[in-house]
């Protein structure tokens, strides 16, 4: 029966991305069919952690962050959890061996979170790497499926494609930073006074890392690639749009793909990797 739990556990995994992300679910639902649910059990605990900092303010975010991680240390010893999240984490973690300085560093900047409204270019690099670096790290490991050397010769494109997407995610969520969390996570950006130089300066970084990153696409193994690159795809529309939008609107509204455009891309990629064109 303890599979039966297992099961179970990995449903609550999948179920959570699915409810927070369509576009991220969409995207895992087109890797291999062995690797999506290792991957909805990386994003499922990323999302849970991401939630104490970000959503819950009437409770000791710090007290149930350190709980949470202790209990997530916990569940990877001994390989079990009655927290459905953390159990299907801990048998990804420990079925792909993911080393667990990637989850220190998450938990790091977690807890980064806690503290820090603004932050200086060492401590911005430091977010990011534990942030999301260390994410897409996670799932390289799985991707991989214990070759190290590929693992190695892709590490740094998937650092900057999980770069990419969290510095696109502060450009569209700046509003709610600014305004509710009181975070500015770009070092040396007022966002009382965000000009269009400043936002070209981000805009050119974030081209930048999504320019590495594609590298590392092209070369990931076959079971992976497709997923890995419709989730690209749907960031780079994102960044679009952002790139069109002025700095005061960024301001104003949070920048999204509407379910239309989202399937035209999915369309469109799906076409490009039957034909091999990537």
């Amino acid at each position: 029966m303890i599979q039966l739990f297992h099961q179970v556990s990995h449903e609550c995994s999948k179920l959570t991305t699915k409810r927070y992300s369509t576009s991220f679910s969409s995207a895992i639902n087109m890797l291999h069919p062995s690797l999506r649910q290792p991957v909805f059990d990386i994003y499922g605990f990323v999302r849970f952690a991401d939630e104490i900092v970000d959503t819950f303010h009437d409770y000791d975010k710090a007290a149930l962050l350190t709980k949470f991680k202790q209990e997530t240390y916990d569940a990877i010893e001994t390989k079990i959890s009655l927290n459905p999240i953390l159990n299907s984490f801990q048998i990804t973690v420990n079925k792909y061996n993911i080393d667990k300085a990637l989850i220190e560093a998450f938990f790091n900047s977690m807890e980064m979170d806690l503290s820090n409204v603004s932050y200086d270019e060492a401590g911005y690099n430091t977010y990011i790497y534990g942030s999301a670096e260390v994410v897409g790290l996670m799932c390289l490991y799985v991707f991989c499926e214990g070759d190290e050397t590929a693992y190695n010769k892709l590490k740094p494109t998937a650092q900057s494609l999980g770069a990419a997407f969290q510095k696109i995610n502060f450009l569209r969520d700046v509003k709610a930073d600014n305004e509710q969390l009181n975070r500015t996570y770009f070092p040396g950006i007022n966002f009382n006074h965000f000009t269009a130089a400043d936002k070209a300066a981000i805009e050119k970084d974030i081209a930048n890392d999504f320019a590495h990153a594609f590298e590392g696409i092209l070369i990931l193994p076959a079971k992976a690639r497709f997923g890995v690159y419709l989730a690209y795809k749907y960031y780079i529309s994102l960044f679009k749009k952002i790139k069109k939008s002025s700095p005061s609107l960024l301001l104003q509204n949070r920048i999204r793909v509407s379910d239309t455009f989202k399937t035209i891309i999915y369309l469109k990629a799906s076409l490009r990797n039957s034909l091999n064109t990537l």
